[in-house]
């Protein structure tokens, strides 16, 4: 690649790199802001959800609107505000103000992610170079979650509000450098208008999904508000899928659900992140309330996942140029069902060394799986559409990452305290990340060429998985 090209691919893995570190800083810096503002535990919950609800919400939506109208004014314009919100949230001195710049922040990471996802696509052709550019940008992005933990519980140990300040200089940064290398991608406003029924049907939609998801988290606390939230979510969902059948512009064109293949990459994609959401807050627990270790010493102990940094740029795209898509992600998927169930005898006297093979295993792991369902989103999908594939994509993860914490929680909770809750709760991710393996297992039937991903089945388009 040239060094244009390599100077794009940087401004867009900084920018998902952004995202994923700014999540995992907070969560780690959550104790902190409780002890600074005097939350309740409702509210120290709510900032968490705030992000969520923006996020989940307003996904589709984004990933449609950086097709329609632009993938670098998207990305640009939506950092600009991820750039602010972010800022003001350090500056809070009251719940209600996180809970704004959380949910507004969401907002923007929603629009953001997709075009950056479509930008990368569209910058490098498809072949080699382009299951290069996104083996890095998969690393990085996966990197941000690892690392930002331990980012967290340095900054937090400095002081809360710089958990907060300190991606406005990143993002600073990331939107100078694109507004000189990024070019324009993506299309330009249909002459039939834009689909608004749609976009409010499908907003309020997943708004209230999310929401949903976010309240199974307390399984006790009104369970026929939960269940009426996600009835409501559904009849809104009834309606956008009336909606797009009947719109001569519509947002989301219903026939790209009906790729086997997309779809086994998205419920995947759901399940793997919902393993990893529910291991990482369940080890957090333990390192910390449990076994007493300081937010540092929890973090550097986690930095070994972060591995996949390394492993996913170099080792990842030659593993998918020769075996396919389908064959690396259905390995990364065992190794997390290993990696997870290694962690299950755990116990108080358990030294770091013990733990060491399952995070190593779990670091692996994310080397292949993410950077092949990164890939795998867009594969076959028309270059016009991959906004509204990364969607799909980002759509799935985040709520993969809230049913992982909803599940984990629910358990925890329903089998007690103490070690064996933990370990009772620990089922969920080896549950969830063998169901994901055995959903991908089904494209395994796809040859694969040596130079590419797997060659598709007649009946299932251009796309691997």
């Amino acid at each position: 690649m040239s060094g244009r090209a390599w100077g794009v691919l940087l401004v867009l893995c900084g920018a998902i790199f952004l995202e994923g570190i700014d999540v995992a800083m907070l969560n780690v810096a959550l104790p902190a802001i409780r002890a600074d503002l005097g939350l309740s535990t409702g509210m120290l919950s709510g900032v968490v959800s705030a992000y969520v609800l923006g996020y989940g919400g307003f996904m589709l939506l984004g990933g449609r609107a950086a097709d329609l109208l632009g993938h670098r004014r998207m990305f640009v314009s939506w950092l600009a505000v991820f750039l602010v919100f972010s800022g003001l949230g350090g500056f809070a001195t009251e719940g209600w103000m996180l809970l704004v710049a959380r949910f507004v922040t969401g907002v923007a990471a929603a629009f953001m992610a997709p075009a950056g996802l479509a930008l990368v696509t569209s910058s490098f052709p498809e072949g080699p170079a382009r299951t290069k550019a996104l083996g890095v940008y998969a690393g990085t992005a996966a990197g941000g979650f690892s690392l930002g933990v331990v980012a967290g519980g340095a900054l937090a140990s400095v002081g809360w509000r710089w958990v907060f300040f300190a991606p406005v200089g990143l993002s600073a940064l990331i939107l100078v450098a694109a507004l000189a290398l990024v070019r324009g991608t993506g299309g330009e406003r249909p002459s039939g208008g834009f689909d608004l029924a749609g976009a409010f049907a499908i907003t309020a939609a997943m708004l209230l999904m999310s929401y949903g998801v976010v309240r199974l988290e307390h399984p006790g606390d009104g369970p026929g508000l939960t269940a009426g939230v996600f009835v409501a979510g559904l009849t809104l969902l009834g309606l956008f899928t009336a909606v797009e059948r009947r719109s001569s512009s519509p947002l989301v064109r219903l026939g790209i659900l009906h790729s086997a293949p997309l779809v086994r990459v998205n419920v995947a994609a759901l399940l793997f992140l919902a393993a990893f959401a529910g291991f990482q807050f369940l080890a957090t627990l333990y390192l910390q309330e449990l076994r007493g270790w300081s937010t540092m010493q929890a973090g550097l102990a986690m930095l070994v996942i972060g591995i996949d940094t390394v492993l996913a740029p170099v080792l990842t795209p030659r593993l998918v140029n020769r075996f396919g898509n389908t064959r690396v992600l259905f390995g990364g998927l065992v190794l997390a069902a290993a990696a997870y169930a290694l962690f299950l005898p755990v116990r108080m006297d358990w030294t770091y060394a013990a733990m060491l093979p399952a995070l190593l295993l779990l670091g692996s792991a994310f080397s292949l799986a993410y950077g092949p369902l990164t890939m795998a989103a867009t594969d076959g999908v028309a270059e016009d559409e991959h906004g509204l594939a990364g969607g799909l994509l980002y759509t799935s993860i985040q709520f993969g990452t809230a049913l992982g914490l909803s599940a984990v929680t629910a358990v925890s909770v329903a089998a007690g305290t103490g070690l064996d809750a933990l370990r009772t709760a620990l089922i969920v991710p080896v549950t969830a990340a063998a169901l994901g393996a055995i959903v991908i297992a089904f494209g395994l039937r796809a040859p694969a060429t040596p130079n590419g991903p797997a060659q598709p089945a007649p009946a299932e388009a251009a796309t691997t998985v």
